[in-house]
């Protein structure tokens, strides 16, 4: 259900890592109000379903603008997240439940793109560690009809846009004479111009 760019490393260029992996991210989703999930998104088990037919636009556009700027969230527990050296999804597969640390992010925006209930597409800019799916079950609890995300597409790492992105099925096909061109040149992200914010 997740689609979009993915920063491919080689070379010299996989000392850059730590410059991607840090790099504010943007997303294009679709958020399913009425149906909450145990790991936020289409994939987990349906833990409730409630009525939405009274949320409206604006309820939802207020829940998008309180969540913007720093956040203090909390990892669900169907994460990679670790705990005492053990991931959360796999306390998870057990039914358990542990205690998670909130950690500080920063929401650059939260729009909304469309309003047809029980769909609402959403653009948001965020921080790295950003769980997208939990921000949308957090706004299915505020407005108490529950909620999770449907569908998600990464359409910017750093600088790194969409539209410079090359399908995986075609980068397949490509030789190497037809994939060199579309290699990026490690000096293009030196230390001095690294991807920031987008």
């Amino acid at each position: 259900m997740a689609t979009g760019v993915l920063v491919m490393l080689i070379g010299r260029g996989t000392k850059l890592s730590n410059v991607f992996v840090g790099s504010d991210k943007t997303y294009e989703g679709t958020m399913h109000l009425g149906i909450a999930t145990n790991s936020h998104d289409a994939d987990g088990e349906v833990t409730a379903e409630k009525d939405y037919s009274s949320v409206t636009r604006e309820d939802v556009l207020a829940d998008m603008h309180e969540m913007t700027g720093d956040l203090m969230q909390k990892p669900p527990m169907v994460s990679a997240v670790k705990v005492d050296g053990v991931p959360l999804y796999k306390r998870a597969r057990k039914g358990q439940e542990v205690k998670r640390e909130p950690r500080l992010i920063h929401v650059f925006e939260f729009s909304m793109l469309e309003f047809d209930p029980p769909h609402v597409g959403f653009r948001l800019r965020c921080t790295k560690g950003t769980y997208v799916r939990s921000l949308c079950a957090d706004i299915g609890e505020h407005l108490e009809c529950g909620a999770h995300l449907s569908s998600l597409r990464r359409t910017a790492c750093g600088k790194m846009r969409i539209e410079d992105a090359v399908p995986l099925e075609e980068l397949l096909r490509l030789d190497r004479e037809a994939l060199l061109p579309l290699i990026m040149p490690v000096h293009k992200f030196s230390a001095f111009g690294s991807p920031g914010p987008v």
